[in-house]
């Protein structure tokens, strides 16, 4: 199986689509094996799993837990395999997303002292419906805000990405940090689920390859089971280093092209990653389905 995509969001987290539009454009596009591993929540995946066999394609149970590693505030740890009727796991969840909660309440506040208003409706819907309040939806809440328009023309922000990076990013004014669960523990919950944890996009979060690595060997040591090598965002060199390593270390190889809906700057399209050479490696994720 080599049409996979194994990272893809949908409106239970900070993607764009319903759960069953979102499946059934991976299998438009010719994707074979899916995950839906939206943030800190596996409400999706039972719709998911019913989508994924209408359309006569595989899914993999997934979450994406962001976690804490030192310095590094929000790396993603994603859980492949999982049991998402766990109810450890549900519990663990839930408390990870009351850390968000108020995580985005210290970026709003923030947000407020740069000057911008922030437009509380469309969040508090999230909330409502039980739905996380991440990055994304902060920055949205700003761009849709009319008082905020004169502003955003002058720092020259007209989508969520620009503005999230200008202001929503580690060292950014309007950033703060979460404070749990460790990369760590996000491994052991992922574990005790009964799945496989993979670190997400490296070279998203961490920009320098000595760092990537020594961060590959630390998560190592704590149980990861694989890492994201092959991603919409990962140049050849960044490709090739990560497989390689992983390949030294006995890491299983995921790919995804982290879709979040058609209209997304940088992850609109299923299966736009490249191997540049390197193979997959999905161990008993494989022979599970």
């Amino acid at each position: 199986m080599e049409r996979v995509d194994l990272q893809s969001h949908s409106h239970h987290s900070d993607g764009e689509l319903p759960v069953a539009e979102l499946v059934a454009a991976a299998a438009a596009a010719g994707v074979e094996l899916l995950a839906l591993s939206d943030h800190d929540t596996v409400d999706g995946v039972e719709e998911a799993l019913a989508a994924a066999a209408a359309h006569g394609i595989a899914l993999l149970t997934a979450t994406e837990i962001s976690a804490v590693d030192g310095s590094y505030e929000d790396l993603h740890i994603l859980g492949y395999g999982i049991d998402h009727r766990d109810g450890r796991l549900l519990e663990r969840l839930h408390g990870a997303r009351e850390d968000r909660e108020v995580r985005a309440e210290r970026m709003a506040a923030l947000l407020s002292d740069a000057g911008y208003a922030v437009d509380d409706a469309p969040l508090a819907a999230r909330r409502a419906a039980g739905k996380p309040v991440g990055r994304p939806h902060l920055a949205g809440a700003v761009l849709g805000h009319p008082d905020n328009a004169e502003q955003l023309a002058r720092e020259g922000h007209a989508d969520v990405t620009s503005f999230i990076r200008a202001y929503l990013i580690p060292g950014m004014p309007a950033y703060a940090g979460r404070t749990r669960p460790t990369v760590a523990e996000a491994i052991g919950w992922i574990h005790d689920a009964g799945g496989l944890a993979f670190w997400a996009h490296p070279f998203w979060d961490i920009a320098a390859d000595d760092e990537v690595l020594a961060a590959l060997d630390r998560h190592h040591a704590a149980g990861l089971d694989g890492v994201e090598c092959f991603y919409v965002t990962h140049d050849e060199h960044q490709t090739v280093l990560l497989a390689d390593r992983a390949g030294e270390l006995g890491l299983l190889r995921s790919a995804s092209s982290d879709y979040h809906g058609p209209n997304h700057r940088l992850f609109s399209h299923f299966l736009a990653y490249q191997r540049h050479g390197r193979s997959l490696s999905l161990g008993r994720l494989i022979d599970e389905i």
